[in-house]
């Protein structure tokens, strides 16, 4: 029998020479440039500034490209970025931010916002580590740390007061940085895989900034985390951040872009947020030994929230698998005008939280131009929650202000396990003030005469499947219903603390109950007084 020659399939020989040519031409494409072709030393002692920036240059008049920082420590003031520029931060690579006697200085802040309707650090982008403006298609990878050890947290110095009572400044020296990236008025954004290490004021500042991707990212800080202000598309994944001085992820909506825009279309996801000491994230160790300064002096904070700055409100926002520790809780507020609405919540953890687990606050502190009413908080759902060791000073608020109610809130398959009050904080309040243009944070409001839930000003919310307990003593009511025009609790059981009750309502009505634990079935259709349980 005669053998036939082996010959090769065309279908493979096509492929090859498919796959030989994309990859010649992808090479052809790729265009990189390393910082140390342009200069950089990354000796962490000589400035880098230039070289990085002569690499951004090259890149963009290329029209675009992978600026590559390799291993070293790359000392530098203000870096600029350019459309179509991916800063890749190789393994072993530090940016590190030159400090004060360094010699040089970072960008001017720029033009600014043009109004005091937001802090000097949500007013202005340049005075950071990067920055850009109005660009698109902007990346920054990689397995590389940003060390901010040397720009300013942007506190106040509270020894000196100006005329109107205000501190006297930011304690940032002339010249200075307080901002590891700040971004404003971008498109097609991407962050991904570094690690920020004392950030400044902010970690991360975006402003105006859509089609925004945040993933894996580790930021160890001593301000904010990140602040997304006024963004739109946003996705914020598989990131930790401790920060225990200010809040960790922040959505905001503030008047900085010098109009009132949305944060809208935000999804957060898998993602765990803490408060303990600065760098013990980072190292592994968790330590909690040091006082923190946080601008409201009230300790740890490390959460997620939306506002303080509300602006523009906050529109079309999930938040999933995500975890709390060693941190205040989940902050919903709206105080500037803005609406905060069509908003789902849940697989959430929580452990050890400092403050109230939930605080939704509908207010009228009116940061912005006259004439804007106060906004609207409505249609949350918040679902399947495990909150351990909370802070029962200050129970879980949920509170609009007279005239201007929450609406449409759920609660379901809730857990929530209080811890005792402090004896040296117990001046319960009789009477709550309802705080109208005051910072809206839960201590403001004191020690709360419920451990369980305070709801005041709301119309239409509904409890189900939720558990509140206390663990230690307590003789305060579990929930309290305060001006709430329509309640439905089901299946809800709130350990009763005492002769207390385990329900209280003040001239409220349209409330059902229905297989509550301590409670008899039954419907309220009038306005009333009343105690149940």
């Amino acid at each position: 029998m005669i053998k036939q020659p082996k010959t090769i399939n065309s279908y493979k020989i096509l492929s090859i020479s498919l796959f030989l040519f994309f990859n010649i031409a992808v090479k052809a494409t790729e265009k990189d440039f390393n910082i140390q072709d342009y200069g950089a030393v990354g000796d962490g002692k000589n400035l880098d500034t230039e070289a990085i920036n002569k690499a951004i240059e090259a890149a963009s008049e290329a029209g675009g490209g992978t600026v590559y920082f390799p291993a070293g420590t790359y000392l530098s003031y203000s870096i600029r970025l350019k459309n179509d520029i991916h800063l890749y931060l190789g393994a072993g690579a530090i940016l590190k931010a030159a400090g004060e006697n360094d010699g040089g200085r970072y960008d001017d802040p720029g033009e600014g916002a043009g109004n005091e309707y937001q802090d000097f650090g949500h007013s202005y982008w340049r005075n950071s580590l990067i920055w850009g403006e109005n660009l698109n298609n902007v990346t920054i990878s990689g397995p590389g740390i940003i060390q901010g050890e040397n720009l300013s947290r942007g506190f106040y110095d509270y020894e000196k007061w100006d005329e109107k009572g205000i501190p006297a400044g930011n304690l940032m020296w002339k010249g200075g940085g307080n901002k590891a990236i700040a971004l404003k008025l971008c498109t097609n954004v991407i962050l991904k895989d570094f690690t920020i290490i004392k950030g400044g004021h902010f970690g991360i500042l975006a402003t105006g900034v859509d089609n925004f991707t945040i993933d894996n990212l580790k930021i160890d800080t001593n301000r904010d985390g990140m602040d997304i202000d006024a963004c739109r598309n946003v996705r914020i994944s598989n990131c930790t951040v401790n920060s225990p001085n200010d809040d960790a992820i922040v959505l905001k909506s503030s008047f900085g872009l010098g109009f009132a825009r949305a944060t809208e279309n935000v999804t957060i996801t898998n993602c765990q947020v803490s408060g303990y000491d600065v760098g013990t994230m980072i190292d592994g160790t968790y330590q909690t030994k040091e006082g923190h300064l946080v601008p409201d002096q009230e300790g740890p904070t490390g959460r997620i929230k939306f506002g303080t700055e509300s602006n523009g409100g906050f529109k079309n926002i999930t938040i999933s698998n995500c975890v709390f520790d060693r941190s205040r809780g989940l902050a919903l507020e709206t105080v500037d005008g803005g609406l905060l609405e069509d908003v789902s919540i849940n697989n959430i953890t929580m452990r050890n939280i400092t403050n109230s687990p939930f605080f939704l606050r509908l207010a009228g502190r009116m940061r912005g131009p006259e004439g804007v009413e106060p906004g609207k908080l409505r249609r949350v759902n918040i679902s399947d929650i495990t909150v351990y060791n909370a802070d029962s000073h200050f129970s879980s608020i949920i509170s609009g202000i007279p005239g201007h109610d929450i609406e449409d809130v759920r609660f379901s398959n809730i857990d929530i396990w209080y811890r005792p009050l402090d004896s040296a904080r117990t001046q319960i309040q009789k009477i709550v003030p309802e705080y109208i243009k005051t910072y809206p944070e839960p201590a403001k409001f004191g020690v709360m005469p419920s451990y369980g839930f305070f709801i005041r000003h709301v119309k239409n919310i509904e409890m189900v499947n939720v558990n509140v307990h206390y663990m230690g003593e307590e003789d305060r009511p579990a929930i309290i219903l305060d001006d709430v025009k329509g309640a439905k609790f089901q299946n809800v059981d709130a350990q009763k603390a005492g002769d207390a009750p385990i329900l209280k309502l003040e001239k409220s009505g349209k409330i059902k109950i229905r297989q509550s634990e301590g409670l008899k079935e039954e419907e309220i259709t009038e306005l009333t007084t009343k105690e149940f349980g």
